[in-house]
């Protein structure tokens, strides 16, 4: 069975993008493959900021993302780039740490304005840890998840079917490089 590592880059529990990765989540187990989750703004900040390569948290964290077949990096855009501490995490990755690995951006924004952001700040970053098959991505927008009253989110048809689609693009390419493994 595959294994996929969710790196979530929000500092924020229960957010939109929390929203998405629970659909991506489900969409994940729907095809039989194992999600674990690494929730970066869980890992101790003296670790992060301070670069703490040995300390027992970004260790473990770090071995969730070797054992990965696949992973997705999620966050959400903030000043037109992703999160702070989503950054200090990924350099804490060791270098090549994604190769090999398929890669699926899933960002969420104010706007469309921040559309690019996956191409421009989070690509060059993932190719620079090794990551040779980083798939388009899903950038949603915050319209497109909407918090109920009673609780819980509503998500857009056309998100859903994006998410859908870009789902069965990282199992089929996980797929073929197991095979060619």
């Amino acid at each position: 069975m595959a294994k996929v590592t969710i790196i979530n880059g929000s500092p924020t529990p229960g957010s939109r993008l929390a929203a998405v990765l629970s659909l991506t989540e489900e969409l994940l187990g729907k095809e039989g493959l194992e999600v674990r989750h690494l929730n970066v703004g869980e890992l101790p900040p003296e670790d992060l900021i301070h670069t703490k390569f040995e300390s027992a948290a970004i260790v473990k964290a770090n071995a969730m993302v070797a054992e990965a077949d696949a992973v997705i990096v999620a966050s959400p855009v903030y000043q037109a780039s992703y999160t702070g501490v989503l950054k200090t995490f990924l350099d804490l990755i060791p270098q090549k740490g994604l190769a090999g690995k398929v890669v699926l951006p899933l960002f969420i924004g104010g706007s469309l304005a921040h559309l690019l952001t996956i191409d421009y700040a989070l690509k060059p970053v993932l190719s620079v840890l090794g990551a040779r098959y980083i798939l388009g991505g899903v950038y949603t927008v915050d319209s497109q998840v909407v918090r109920k009253e009673e609780g819980g989110f509503d998500i857009a048809e056309e998100l859903k079917l994006r998410l859908e689609e870009n789902v069965k693009e990282l199992v089929r390419e996980t797929k073929l490089r197991q095979q060619s493994s």
